[in-house]
């Protein structure tokens, strides 16, 4: 064991930068315990590790080094505390928002990565797997309006009912007939966030797409009704419209992807 190290030394041993150990010297936050008058070299000692490891942890935990040098000076526990609880609360808070952020993503991928696999032509009965959805407030439609004006409406106050907008949002009819009635008209929408309290059940779907501008599904509506009919199947339960393929990739809205599913009704067992 030496008496003194010098700062490439000291940072070998303690694992922080030279640079940076030159840095906090310069700027008054950690100084070696002497300097050589001739060369001015740095020189640290072995007790200056603790020291260095109340710098090093507060650093880690991006505290300023402005406050880490402020409570080097004068430091209680109760000081300590008070600063953890607020870094801790800081740090909730970015959590919060990467998992949101991780979820919004998630979602938008499966979405597209769908949508650049399927046969958009095909009409066919695939499982589909739970997913949570907020559903909005019944639609009211007055004479001439599509699906636009009451999903405007709900966009301006979409804060106030807590819908973040970046999640994929669809359309939800009531069931099989509301959707053949009117396709461009969904009595409500619904935001694919998995904080909400509605549930898109796993099960058996009956799923179509079609490709064009929102609201225009074309002829989806009674492809689907005959391939159940042909194939004898039982639909029941609402419809969903996702948007696999939307404006967040790709600029021609002529492009846009939809998807509509319906749950296949399970037929009674014959004895």
């Amino acid at each position: 064991m030496k008496d003194f190290y010098t700062v490439q030394e000291f940072s070998r041993l303690s694992g922080v930068e030279a640079s940076t150990l030159r840095y906090w010297d310069d700027i008054g936050l950690f100084t070696p315990l002497k300097r050589n008058p001739d060369n001015n070299y740095r020189y640290y000692t072995l007790t200056q590790i603790l020291a260095l490891n109340f710098v090093t942890t507060l650093s880690e935990l991006e505290i300023p080094l402005k406050t880490i040098a402020e409570l080097r000076e004068d430091r209680t526990p109760e000081q300590l505390m008070l600063l953890l609880e607020k870094l801790e609360h800081k740090l909730d808070m970015e959590m919060r928002q990467l998992r949101m952020r991780y979820s919004i993503i998630h979602a938008r991928r499966e979405l597209i990565n769908l949508g650049m696999k399927i046969n958009e032509e095909t009409v066919s009965v695939a499982h589909k797997d739970e997913k949570a959805l907020i559903l909005w407030p019944r639609n009211e439609y007055k004479e001439g309006d599509t699906f636009v004006e009451p999903l405007a409406s709900y966009v301006q106050h979409a804060y106030k009912q807590h819908i973040n907008l970046s999640f994929p949002v669809g359309g939800y009819y009531d069931n099989m007939e509301s959707f053949i009635k009117n396709p461009s008209k969904p009595d409500r929408f619904f935001t694919l966030d998995p904080i909400g309290l509605y549930t898109y059940k796993a099960g058996e779907y009956l799923i179509g797409y079609a490709r064009g501008e929102y609201g225009e599904l074309g002829d989806l509506p009674e492809r689907m009704a005959a391939y159940a009919k042909e194939h004898s199947i039982s639909v029941s339960g609402p419809v969903f419209i996702m948007y696999l393929n939307n404006e967040i990739c790709t600029k021609d809205p002529s492009l846009y992807l939809a998807q509509c599913s319906v749950q296949v009704s399970k037929p009674k067992r014959r004895r």
